[in-house]
C-alpha cells in the first residue's frame, strides 16, 4: 500500500507539469498584448494542444495497457519538454506555436495523462476508485496555482521565449524522473472485505461504444469540456474585460485553479458514495445556472465565485468519468476505453475555447458564449438524471 501512495504522489507531480495547459489564458493574454493577436489567434495553440491531448489518449491508453506506464510517461516527458523548448523559438507566430506547444506538447500531455490514473487506481481497492482518480488528476487542476504567478513573473523578467525555455527544461526533467518510478502492481488490489469487488465484465472499445450509456457519458463529458475549457482558456481575458481591468485576473485564475483541483478528489469521494451520474447531474445544473448569469458579474467576489463553481464542476468530471468507465466497462481495457471516452473532452475542448474566441471577436463580449454553454450544461444534467448502469449479458 505504501508503494501505491508513492505512485499516487508521482502521478500528482507529473500532472502538475502537464497542467501547464490550464495556464494558457495567462500566456494568451500576454501574447495578445505583445504580438497584437486576435482572441482566435491566441486560442489556436491551446486548441491544437487540446486536440492532440485527446487524440493521443487513445494510443496512449493502448500503450500503457500493453507496455506499462513507465515507458509511456517517459516518452511523454520528452514530447512535452521538447515542445516547450521549441516554442521558445517561435513565440511570435501563432501557427508555429500551434505546432510546437500544440501538436508536440499536446501529444506528450495526452500520452502521459493516459497512464497516470490507471496505474494508481490498480494499487487500491475498488471502493477507493473515485478518491484515487480524483487525487491523481487533481495535480492537473492545481497547476495554474503556481504556473499563473510564475508565468507572469518569468515573462516580465525574461520574455515569453525565455519562459517557454525554462518550462521546457523543468518539465523534461520532472516528468522523466517521476515517470521512472511508475509500476503496475503484481496483483490487482481487493476490497476491504478481502475479496475482489464484483466487477462488470470487461468490454473492449468496440463493445463499449455500442452501449447507450457510452453515448450518454460521451455527451455529458463533451458538455462539461465545452463549459469548463471555455472559462479556463479565456478566464484572464474574461475577468479583465468584464471588470474593465479593475480586478486582478491572475488572482482569479489562481483561485479558480484551486476549485478545479479540489473538485477532483471531492467529487471522487462523493461519487463513490452516491453514484457517478447523480454527482455530475447536480454539478452540471449548478454550472448551467452560473454560466447563464456570468456575463453580469463585474466585481472580484462574483467573478471569482462564478469561476470557482464552473471549474469545480469541470474538475469533478475528470475524476468521475474515468471511475464511471471502469465501473461500467471493467478494468482490463480501462486505458484504451477511457481514451475513447476522452475523445468527448477533445471535441468539447475545441468547441468551447474557439466558440468563445469567435464570439468575442464578433460581438466584443462573451455573453452569447456563456448562454450557449449554459444550455448545454442543462442538457448534460438531464442525461445525468436518466443514466443507468450497464446491464451485462
Amino acid at each position: 500500500m505504501k508503494r501505491g501512495w508513492l505512485i499516487v504522489l508521482a502521478g500528482v507531480g507529473i500532472n502538475l507539469s502537464f497542467g501547464v495547459l490550464y495556464a494558457w489564458s495567462v500566456f494568451a493574454k500576454n501574447l495578445r498584448e505583445i504580438n497584437g493577436w486576435s482572441a482566435s489567434e491566441a486560442s489556436l495553440p491551446y486548441t491544437m494542444a487540446i486536440i492532440m491531448f485527446a487524440v493521443l489518449m487513445i494510443p496512449g491508453g493502448r500503450l500503457q495497457d500493453k507496455m506499462g506506464p513507465r515507458f509511456v510517461v517517459v516518452l511523454a516527458g520528452v514530447f512535452v519538454g521538447s515542445g516547450m523548448l521549441l516554442s521558445s523559438f517561435v513565440s511570435t507566430s501563432s501557427v508555429l506555436l500551434a505546432l510546437t506547444f500544440g501538436v508536440l506538447g499536446g501529444a506528450g500531455i495526452g500520452l502521459g495523462y493516459s497512464a497516470t490514473t490507471p496505474v494508481a487506481v490498480k494499487w487500491f481497492a475498488p471502493e477507493k476508485k473515485g478518491l484515487i482518480s480524483g487525487i491523481v488528476v487533481g495535480g492537473f487542476g492545481l497547476a495554474p496555482l503556481y504556473i499563473a504567478p510564475l508565468t507572469g513573473t518569468l515573462i516580465a523578467s525574461m520574455g515569453i521565449a525565455g519562459t517557454f525555455r525554462t518550462y521546457g527544461f523543468l518539465f523534461l526533467a520532472v516528468v522523466i524522473i517521476l515517470g521512472m518510478t511508475l509500476k503496475n502492481p503484481e496483483k490487482p488490489a481487493v476490497s476491504a472485505a478481502g475479496a475482489a469487488k464484483p466487477a462488470s465484465r470487461d468490454y473492449n472499445w468496440q463493445e463499449m461504444i455500442k452501449t447507450t450509456q457510452f453515448k450518454q457519458l460521451w455527451i455529458m463529458f463533451f458538455v462539461g469540456a465545452v463549459a469548463g475549457l471555455m472559462i479556463i482558456g479565456h478566464l484572464a481575458t474574461i475577468v479583465s474585460e468584464q471588470s474593465n481591468g479593475l480586478v486582478n485576473a491572475a488572482a482569479v485564475v489562481m483561485i479558480a485553479s484551486i476549485a478545479n483541483a479540489l473538485g477532483r478528489p471531492a467529487a471522487g469521494v462523493i461519487s463513490d458514495k452516491i453514484g457517478r451520474a447523480k454527482t455530475m447531474m447536480v454539478l452540471m445544473a449548478l454550472q448551467g445556472a452560473t454560466l447563464a448569469l456570468y456575463s453580469t458579474f463585474s466585481n472580484m467576489l462574483l467573478l471569482t465565485l462564478g469561476a470557482c463553481v464552473i471549474t469545480f464542476g469541470y474538475g469533478a468530471m475528470l475524476a468521475v468519468y474515468p471511475s464511471a468507465a471502469a465501473d461500467f466497462y471493467g478494468a482490463k481495457n480501462f486505458g484504451l476505453n477511457y481514451g475513447v471516452l476522452f475523445s468527448a473532452w477533445g471535441v468539447g475542448g475545441v468547441v468551447g475555447p474557439q466558440l468563445a474566441g469567435f464570439i468575442l471577436d464578433a460581438t466584443g463580449n462573451y455573453q452569447t458564449a456563456f448562454l450557449v454553454a449554459a444550455a448545454l450544461c442543462f442538457v448534460g444534467a438531464f442525461f445525468g438524471f436518466i443514466l443507468k448502469p450497464v446491464k451485462h449479458s
